[in-house]
């Protein structure tokens, strides 16, 4: 035990401060007599709430990581690294000028599996000490969007196209730099004779501020100047074609993941990379960026089970009783007044970004992690016992992600929806939407909207808006990676109303006051760009996203919308990537025959093909061939669930 510490000195100030460590992992009941006192708190709480992970093997300077050899291995190995890339001269200190110290940062990389992979020591200069102006200048890098990575992965599962990844090995070192910088001589690494002498850096050191820049400069020259085009929709995506074959590359930082249609092209592509720069090769896609990958000709298993764990583990709720449900139907947040306990806000935007960065293999919690976000710069204890409940949730639905198969059509579609009011303090509705190719979910949404909205109408108009905006961009991304000219995104709304304003400026009255900037939906749909259809309520997918439902419904959206249990299905990949070739669809066939409802998208464009009219004719029968599929779909499923 330690001496009885708060974590910030206002904390003792305020005698209504709620510590979330001192309640139970599984409930906010008293504690019992085992337990500390209240204002007693173990180590691994303080370290916990300083978001600090007690780890021996870790070194946390050079005296530490000296006394081991695996640490001193890394460190020779990163400075072989440098000198291999001449990253530096040593020069003699010019007068007056500013010399940027180094330090040694330890990091062990993890498998999936939580082993150790790799003892990684790096060199970081200390730019916080940098001068704006003077060290740099620019120092934005891009990296490639989710929904780019999520819509390569679709496009690999619907031509049974394996996914590659690649990793560049200190990646930041091979950045030329413009400015005259200088470094000091890293510690245990100082010349004999030489220790007066600094470092005058020719290309970047991590920890600098155009780093980042620098690199993905570098890169980007380099992969154009092997014939790949860089995307006009994502400028981390790079596409190259030659001769019918095709390869699609995704960048993030150092990060490479890629994809094509042919192998000899793909190990040409491995080749010239490992040339220019020294790389892993990381064989097919399975972990990337946290995110958990398994593979097979017919399906893409995609999940953060281990950064849940994670999670869980950090706020001490490993062991806590699972919830079937992120949010309670009847909950309401309120901000937090003066009479109210109080939140360390540094733990809670702490936990509130890991459940953010949760949410990108989990649309099931968008919303109620959406709804915790807004009062993260002054929380109570209600704010955090509705976050310590999607912690919940996860506990119960670790092994949950989302499940891409073949459906053998590209069409996007997406669907839109509104809560009315649903913000209890201010009045603002919820606008969500979800974006599919086929039936497998590529991007989704939930946000409070930047007005209040006078009617329901009003209120799905803006979520069109905002849906019409993701859906042109997503449109033209689709054309790109599956290189086909797409029509028009088809976008379903529950809102007659919101339907009708859309498309023409009825209704002056009750919509003049509406904000200019929503009304660019009636110029996309006069060019073609979208297509409005209503759907009933009862059908729309986007309603997971707008408010917390009931049990049965919430589950019902949640496989909808393609969150799936995959425990499961783990085991059918391994076996189906032993016996399934790239041209057999048997599997896919076996799963649409299992389901309870056809694919109402891919029978209409069945039926689309057999019927000889015009395009707008085409047009509507799709759109009421599959109205009343859904209906026929909703309306079994009911049945079953009675019987």
């Amino acid at each position: 035990m330690v001496e009885p510490q708060t974590p910030t000195p206002s904390n003792t100030d305020n005698p209504h401060l709620y510590d979330p460590f001192t309640a139970s992992s599984s409930s906010f009941n008293s504690p019992d007599s085992s337990s500390p006192p209240r204002r007693m708190r173990t180590l691994e709480d303080i370290y916990l709430q300083g978001e600090v992970v007690l780890n021996v093997s870790q070194p946390t300077n050079y005296d530490e990581a000296y006394k081991n050899s695996a640490w001193r291995k890394a460190m020779d190995e990163e400075i072989a690294m440098v000198l291999k890339n001449n990253t530096w001269t040593l020069v003699s200190k010019p007068p007056q000028a500013d010399v940027i110290g180094l330090k040694w940062v330890y990091k062990l990389k993890e498998n999936e599996d939580g082993s150790v992979h790799k003892y990684k020591a790096r060199i970081v200069a200390k730019g916080y000490s940098q001068i704006p102006g003077i060290d740099y200048n620019e120092t934005f890098a891009p990296v490639v969007r989710m929904e780019a990575i999520r819509t390569l992965i679709a496009y690999a599962v619907q031509y049974n196209l394996p996914v590659y990844q690649l990793d560049v090995k200190s990646a930041f070192l091979n950045g030329e730099i413009e400015e005259d910088i200088y470094v000091e001589q890293p510690r245990g690494y100082e010349i004999a004779g030489e220790e007066h002498k600094v470092y005058k850096l020719i290309k970047a050191l991590y920890g600098l501020k155009q780093a980042p820049r620098a690199w993905n400069s570098n890169i980007d020259k380099y992969l154009q100047s092997i014939n790949f085009c860089k995307s006009k929709t994502d400028s981390s995506l790079y596409l190259k074609e030659e001769r019918g074959m095709r390869i699609i590359v995704c960048l993030y930082v150092d990060d490479l993941i890629y994809t094509g249609n042919n192998l000899n092209f793909l190990k040409t592509f491995k080749e010239d990379m490992e040339n220019k720069y020294e790389m892993t090769d990381m064989g097919k896609l399975h972990f990337f960026l946290g995110l958990q990958f398994v593979q097979s000709p017919t399906q893409f298993l995609i999940s953060q089970e281990k950064y849940a764990h994670d999670i869980l583990k950090k706020f001490n709720m490993s062991e806590c009783n699972p919830v079937q449900l992120p949010m309670s139907p009847h909950d309401q947040l309120f901000p937090a007044s003066e009479n109210d306990q109080m939140v360390d806000p540094t733990v809670f935007r702490s936990l509130v970004g890991s459940l953010i960065y949760l949410t990108n293999t989990r649309p099931d919690i968008e919303y109620s992690v959406n709804c915790i976000s807004r009062y993260m710069s002054n929380p109570n204890k209600l704010h955090f016992e509705a976050a310590k409940r999607i912690l919940r949730y996860i506990q119960g639905t670790k092994n949950y992600g989302l499940v891409y198969r073949n459906h053998h059509h590209t069409m996007l579609t997406g669907y839109t929806d509104s809560d009315w009011g649903r913000n209890a303090d201010d009045r603002r509705s919820v606008s969500g939407y979800v974006f599919f190719i086929g039936q497998n979910a590529i991007s989704w949404s939930a946000r409070k909207q930047q007005s209040v909205a006078l009617s329901s109408a009003e209120a799905e108009y803006m979520a069109l808006s905002r849906a019409t905006s993701e859906g042109i961009w997503l449109r033209r991304l689709v054309e790109e990676i599956f290189k086909i000219k797409g029509k028009e995104t088809l976008i379903y709304s529950d809102s007659s109303s919101a339907i009708a304003l859309a498309k023409n400026p009825v209704f002056h009255s009750r919509s003049k006051h509406i904000e200019i900037r929503y009304h660019h939906i009636r110029e996309n749909i006069e060019k073609g760009e979208v297509c409005l259809r209503h759907i009933p309520t009862e059908h729309q997918i986007a309603d997971v996203l707008t408010k917390p439902l009931p049990k049965p419904r919430f589950e019902h959206l949640r496989m909808k919308i393609g969150v799936e249990h995959l425990s499961s299905l783990r085991g059918s990949v391994k076996i189906q990537s032993t016996q399934v070739s790239s041209r057999d669809t048997t599997a896919t066939t076996a799963y649409r025959a299992q389901r309870a409802d056809p694919d109402p998208v891919e029978q209409a464009q069945e039926e689309d093909v057999e019927v000889k009219a015009s395009p707008c004719e085409k047009k509507q029968r799709l759109c009421n061939k599959m109205e009343r599929n859904v209906s026929e779909q909703v309306q079994g499923r009911g049945q079953k669930t009675q019987t």
